[in-house]
């Protein structure tokens, strides 16, 4: 029932004829709504970061993923910008923060709010496991795992093309730092998490717009966390 209400209200807003003068005011608050829902994917990064820089200051890790292990193409794997430590802390961080979500929106479905939570219509789904907050913490985990994966996708084909994290002014391949992660968290929402609302057909020009500013905000982000000495390059 929540997935057909929102639904009715995706086609009041969006639907040609359904509403008069449907603007794309209602196509922006759509995407907004989108990226609420896919919040604890799109921090996932800053997340990891985190973990990735502070958990060694404790005397553990930093453990890189690839081992330092070299390919024939005489650059490492992913390099050491990509943690055990990141991944593993950066996506149980994103459970954490999809638990927030849920307590700041409840667990009722609001057709009147941007903000719905993003538990709706996951009641059958396999992710759905002992009440709301453990099915948020699975949830939100499962989407920074996949954040991170396509961080690491993107990591991997930077370092075949030889273009290495390096400098201090602005990435060799900024859309292979940012596509990646966004258009991943997505196609794993769509394919995994039915039938909740992330997985509706509905979402996909939301998430198509947002792919497609997401260099932007992705570059905009990692300005403010260089400025305020969370991140050691602004990008």
């Amino acid at each position: 029932q929540n997935t057909r209400a929102f639904k009715g209200r995706v086609q009041r807003h969006t639907h040609m004829g359904e509403v008069a003068d449907a603007t794309d005011m209602g196509i922006l608050l759509l995407a907004l709504m989108t990226l609420w829902l896919y919040l604890p994917g799109f921090i996932a990064n800053t997340f990891a970061m985190m973990w990735g820089k502070w958990l060694p200051k404790t005397g553990y890790g930093p453990w890189p993923i690839d081992g330092g292990r070299v390919m024939k193409d005489g650059n490492r794997m992913l390099g050491d910008g990509k943690t055990w430590n990141g991944l593993i802390g950066g996506s149980l961080t994103a459970g954490l923060l999809c638990m927030l979500q849920v307590a700041i929106v409840g667990t009722s479905f609001d057709e009147a709010s941007v903000f719905v939570t993003p538990l709706t219509g996951s009641e059958d789904a396999w992710f759905s496991v002992g009440g709301p907050y453990l099915t948020a913490y699975i949830m939100g985990s499962f989407l920074g795992f996949a954040c991170l994966v396509g961080d690491m996708t993107g990591s991997f084909f930077k370092r075949r093309r030889g273009l290495k994290r390096e400098g201090d002014v602005s990435s060799k391949a900024p859309l292979l730092d940012t596509l990646p992660f966004a258009i991943m968290v997505f196609l794993w929402g769509q394919l995994f998490l039915g039938p909740s609302l992330l997985a509706s057909s509905e979402l996909l020009l939301p998430m198509v717009i947002i792919v497609v500013i997401t260099p932007i905000l992705h570059r905009s982000f990692n300005l403010i966390g260089y400025a305020i000495g969370w991140k050691d390059v602004p990008y």
